[in-house]
């Protein structure tokens, strides 16, 4: 299987850039193949143009993302690893999914309606915030974001969600030991997954 690992957080020394690494070796300790794409490293502009509007006569997507476009039509799991800020996805992530998996990519819309162009693809999250998990999820900031990004964009595209892995307590500072544990949690949530996945 191939694996579009989509980072976003900049920098590339973060939690979640360990945590976006985990996963790649750990779904290619599997045989699978990961491709890693860090969005402030490549610059990625969030910014949807007035020429990426779909009714628009001259509708094309940018270069960015038409190449991006590509990667994911190629990909049979998308990874997203972000951090929660104010409990919804950094911009340059949302920006990602409006230009990349908009119409012409992660779904077509005629008279009658949108219909999915990434059925049989599946979407995974590792997320992670400053709060402890426990407090993300008593608040319902979790499920909230589950159900307004995770699900929303994988039925409008026709993805899959296998999982999302909320990581929280996560700080400048966090002792190496409790960093090192849940970045073992990232590698056996992704073994997990995609043994399962071979099996299917």
């Amino acid at each position: 299987m191939r694996h579009l690992v989509v980072l976003a957080h900049p920098d590339p020394a973060s939690f979640n850039a360990a945590a976006a690494h985990a996963y790649a070796a750990a779904v290619e300790s599997c045989g699978h193949r990961a491709t890693l794409r860090d969005l402030y490293a490549q610059d990625f502009d969030p910014r949807l143009t007035a020429r990426e509007l779909p009714w628009r006569p001259d509708f094309a997507p940018g270069a960015d993302a038409a190449g991006e476009r590509a990667m994911v039509r190629e990909a049979d799991v998308i990874a997203f690893v972000y951090p929660l800020w104010f409990n919804a996805p950094p911009a340059i992530l949302k920006g990602y999914v409006e230009r990349v998996m908009g119409p012409g990519c992660g779904y077509a819309q005629d008279d009658a309606g949108p219909w999915p162009l990434l059925t049989g693809k599946a979407l995974v999250s590792v997320t992670t915030s400053g709060a402890p998990g426990a407090w993300v999820d008593q608040t319902g900031a979790l499920e909230l974001l589950k159900a307004g990004f995770d699900r929303h964009v994988a039925a409008v595209c026709g993805l899959s969600v296998l999982e999302h892995l909320h990581l929280g307590g996560v700080t400048p500072g966090i002792r190496a030991d409790a960093a090192r544990a849940m970045l073992d949690e990232v590698s056996a949530m992704a073994r997990r997954l995609f043994a399962l996945a071979d099996a299917r």
